[in-house]
């Protein structure tokens, strides 16, 4: 079996998932240990039986809506590699926009908290693009944290991870710029998305029966933790731009929206008043 014809029967098994080709070929070039770019270029090439039986083994995997990325055990965000897998939220590049936002505001010597940090992805990348800043990372789930170590090994990241809900592991102190992509969705939705979505953890995606109760929870403790003109910056969902708006208003100025790369509201920044 050539690459071509592998690609072309994957495709097929495939179609029920979306962009099924560019799964299929993702799918191979993983097994061949060459870039997708680079396989292409050689379509007519001839797969080992070993080859092909670890593709068939991936295409079937990826049938039964586990997601790619958790195949394929990495994923790309601010031009880094992280690994992922189940035990954390799969990164998004949605979410580029609001670590873009943060290191705008970033200077030598800044202080950041990132909130919910999952597979790492905000911390990690803050401090490899601003190296001469402070940055700390917590996490509910010891999992999670166990992935986000990972990552800051393997790239070589100087960040402090602490375990604990929200800010109980930081009580007593104060950042200049607090980022989070929390958990955002009603629970009401759960069992209705997307079937690779359901294979993510629970715990990163929900958020009570009107996906804001993070946001309530940030809101109230945040202010505590700032300075006055230190900095919030929250990923949203769709939608939910003036109920957190609302929600921040009483110690937050300069309240603002921020759009993602395909022009979507993705990410609110919030400036604390002054005390």
């Amino acid at each position: 079996m050539k690459v071509y014809e592998a690609l072309n029967a994957a495709q097929q098994r495939l179609a029920a998932i979306p962009d099924p080709r560019l799964d299929a070929e993702y799918l191979l070039a993983h097994v061949l240990g060459l870039p997708r770019l680079n396989m292409l270029l050689d379509k007519r090439r001839e797969l080992t039986e070993a080859e092909k039986a670890a593709y068939d083994a991936l295409v079937t995997r990826r049938e039964k809506r586990e997601p790619l990325q958790y195949i394929l055990g990495t994923q790309s965000f601010m031009g880094l590699t992280f690994k992922t897998d189940p035990r954390a939220l799969i990164p998004r590049n949605d979410t580029e926009a609001l670590c873009e936002a943060a290191l705008a505001l970033l200077s030598p010597g800044k202080r950041v908290l990132d909130l919910c940090t999952g597979t790492g992805i905000l911390a990690i990348a803050l401090k490899k693009l601003r190296p001469c800043i402070a940055v700390t990372a917590s996490d509910v789930s010891g999992d999670a944290l166990a992935l986000a170590r990972e990552n800051a090994a393997a790239l070589h990241a100087d960040v402090r991870f602490l375990q604990g809900d929200l800010f109980a592991p930081v009580v007593d102190e104060t950042f200049d710029v607090i980022v989070s992509n929390p958990p955002y969705i009603p629970v009401g939705l759960q069992g209705k998305l997307q079937a690779e979505v359901e294979r993510e953890p629970a715990l990163a995606l929900f958020a009570g029966t009107d996906g804001l109760d993070f946001y309530r929870r940030i809101a109230w403790d945040a202010p505590a933790h700032l300075p006055a003109g230190g900095h919030l910056l929250l990923e949203i969902g769709d939608g939910q731009f003036d109920a957190v708006r609302a929600l921040l208003t009483p110690a937050f100025d300069e309240i603002t929206l921020i759009h993602d790369l395909n022009g979507l509201p993705r990410v609110i920044r919030a400036e604390r008043k002054a005390l």
